[in-house]
């Protein structure tokens, strides 16, 4: 099921694009807090998204850059500044398309529908695994955090990823050992130590302090 993400300031118009789509069974969830749409976008990883110009906090423009920085997923603004210039900057900040209110329903659902068969024709988009900020993208890797992209190694990223997708939780030394171990790189304790250091520092140099935590004797934990 495709799922669809609508960052609209107006609740009545929200509810209504996600009641529509909802019926031609589409997965659809509203964003509620403007300053973490980021946040809110790693955690549903939704297949589209529906995004106003005029929002709280920061524009759709902004958070259209935000997006395309970790995702090539179709983005489509709706805004009653259909002015020619707001569609220019829109479509320079890697929007697909630009639906002036107020509109049709039924012609919004169909562009939806074919951008998203246009869209996923070859494959589904990246997936994320986000904690405190931080969105770990599966595909290639990378990890972006407040506006930031980080290039990690191949084993920053198998530590990262395995610590991630267990946040709260412990990580034995002996745990991440061997997932490093499946890989073509030799872990045993010290090299395990030198990694994180690096890892931390890496962190640091985005504003990511103190992200990976140590229980001494024990492992590790985001």
């Amino acid at each position: 099921m495709y799922k669809i993400l609508i960052v609209e300031d107006d609740s009545v118009i929200a509810r209504s694009i996600q009641k529509q789509l909802s019926a031609w069974g589409l997965e659809v969830e509203c964003a509620d807090d403007f300053r973490q749409v980021m946040t809110c976008f790693a955690r549903f990883q939704p297949h589209l998204v529906l995004l106003d110009l005029s929002l709280p906090f920061y524009n759709g423009f902004h958070w259209c850059e935000e997006i395309r920085k970790i995702s090539q997923i179709p983005v489509i603004f709706i805004s009653s500044a259909s002015d020619q210039m707001n569609m220019v900057m829109a479509m320079t900040r890697g929007a697909d398309d630009f639906v002036a209110k107020p509109f049709d329903m039924q012609v919004l659902v169909a562009k939806v529908q074919a951008m998203l068969r246009r869209a996923y024709s070859f494959g589904n988009p990246a997936s994320l695994v986000e904690h405190k900020g931080a969105i770990l993208n599966l595909s290639d890797g990378s990890l972006f955090y407040q506006g930031e992209n980080l290039e990690l190694t191949k084993n920053e990223f198998r530590i990262l990823k395995l610590l991630m997708e267990n946040h709260g939780n412990v990580v034995s030394r002996e745990t991440i050992m061997e997932k490093l171990w499946e890989s073509d790189s030799f872990i045993d304790d010290n090299t395990l130590t030198v990694n994180v250091t690096r890892l931390r520092r890496k962190l640091e140099t985005i504003g990511m302090k103190e992200f990976i935590q140590t229980k001494k004797g024990v492992g590790y934990l985001v």
